[in-house]
């Protein structure tokens, strides 16, 4: 648990020698618990002190790296159980189960099929992260088909095998792509922890209550394995809420180590409309990893779509960089729009612009992320503002006209607008669907 200024406080050495580059102790104190500086600033500080400190500065949910170089999957290390009181950190893993079952010309087909769920919205790229393949038949299939993956996909693995002699044949192929090992349990818990100490992997740990969870992980623990997933098999989707829940809960304000970690989820409905639903669920409260069967396009991008929503900082907006942008082949006719650096109006008014079909050129004024009427009521999109960025981009050398297209929200500032300006003003339509329409009466 994290400790107070005062707290830390009490275990400095309270000699206000100055060596940490403050004035006193307790300045010092105040910034670690800020996490403003590092307790090695300390020279006087006692190893007990220490030790305490570094224990105190862990984070509350584990950290567990899933793959290896770029296209990584990091999850935990969240410090919130609720998103408006800072904001979640890492996004949850959104992968997909295969069944060695298949063919391999089946397999393979469905591997091509999910490395093409990415997606661009809102000026970010969107994409799944993991491919999970679970053993149905004998070893050599179950490794065949962990070959075929690992010769087809760059994405993260997880490894779902019927038996321990299946997952080492596995992990002798795999090892180097550092695939997530399914599953530890009461059984097994000794023999596997051996496999995943071996081949340096993290580990699925599955028990059906939090009371069974707290004890393997205790063992494991025990064992030398840290990087460890947190399962709880199948429920009811309001079973497995609460299971969730609870796991955060008592990690974040219960200070509970042993359930520490992520969580993962797999989804139990056939029907693909409730499998979404189902699993959009499990990202908002508060799964690591979401495992589906279906991977259907529309499935990854509601998915995905969700997830960059809940993951965005809740305080700070997403936008864009503020400048000049040119749509199409303009040319020094071409009409201008202003928006906001929100990305979603940005890209809104972007895509209609495109259909249009008309080469034109957008401003995108700096009001901090706000959309339109926000920052028009903040008074961060004013006739002042929006001049000023006129001018910084130097807009005038872009056209040989000074005819300028305003959202029809804020048509209340046409007239200031063309006194600090020296431009016409000309309202566009209020919503970004009418922009085609509207430039296309403009030519």
């Amino acid at each position: 648990m994290a400790l107070s200024g005062l707290d830390i406080y009490k275990l400095l050495p309270k000699t206000n020698c100055r060596e940490c580059g403050f004035v006193t102790c307790l300045a010092f104190a105040m910034q670690l618990a800020k996490k403003a500086v590092s307790i090695d600033k300390c020279p006087s500080l006692s190893a007990e002190a220490k030790r305490i400190l570094e224990a105190s500065s862990q984070p509350p949910i584990k950290l567990v790296i899933i793959g290896e170089a770029d296209k990584r999957l990091e999850i935990g290390n969240e410090t919130v159980l609720f998103r408006h009181e800072e904001k979640f950190h890492r996004p949850c893993g959104i992968g997909f189960i295969i069944d060695d079952n298949l063919t391999d010309e089946e397999i393979k087909k469905k591997i091509n099929k999910i490395n093409q769920l990415e997606f661009e919205r809102v000026g970010q790229s969107l994409s799944v992260n993991l491919l999970a393949i679970k053993q149905s038949g004998g070893k050599e299939k179950f490794v065949k088909a962990v070959e075929l993956i690992l010769n087809n996909t760059k994405l993260n693995i997880i490894l779902m095998p019927a038996d321990l002699d299946s997952l080492k044949a596995a992990l002798e192929i795999s090892r180097l792509r550092r695939p997530l090992v399914c599953y530890a349990n009461a059984v097994n818990a000794a023999e596997i922890a051996k496999i995943a100490k071996e081949f340096n992997v993290p580990l699925a740990v599955t028990a059906a209550d939090l009371d069974g969870l707290s004890s393997l992980t205790k063992e494991l623990n025990n064992q030398g394995i840290s990087e460890l997933v947190l399962h709880t098999g199948t429920k009811p989707i309001a079973e497995k809420i609460w299971d969730l829940t609870q796991i955060r809960r008592l990690a974040l304000k219960k200070s509970n180590r042993s359930l520490g970690y992520p969580a993962m989820v797999i989804t139990g409905s056939s029907d693909p409309y409730q499998e979404v639903i189902e699993a959009a669920t499990y990202i908002v409260k508060y799964a690591g990893i979401v495992l589906l069967k279906g991977s259907e396009p529309w499935q990854a991008l509601s998915l995905l779509t969700l997830r960059q929503n809940i993951y965005t900082d809740p305080q700070k907006p997403l936008q864009i960089e503020p400048k000049l942008y040119p749509i199409g082949n303009v040319t020094d006719k071409s009409p201008v729009l202003v928006t906001t650096n929100f990305s979603l109006s940005y890209f809104t008014v972007l895509g209609e612009v495109e259909a249009s079909k008309i080469p034109a050129y957008i401003i995108s004024v700096d009001t901090e992320g706000m959309s339109v009427l926000t920052a028009w009521a903040a008074e961060k999109f004013t006739p002042e503002k929006i001049a000023d960025s006129m001018n910084k981009f130097a807009v005038e050398k872009a056209v040989s006209h000074k005819r300028l297209i305003i959202p029809g929200y804020v048509a209340m500032m046409s007239g200031e607008m063309e006194d600090k300006t020296g431009w016409e003003i000309i309202v566009g339509p209020k919503e970004a669907a009418g922009i085609p329409s509207f430039l296309k009466g403009l030519a």
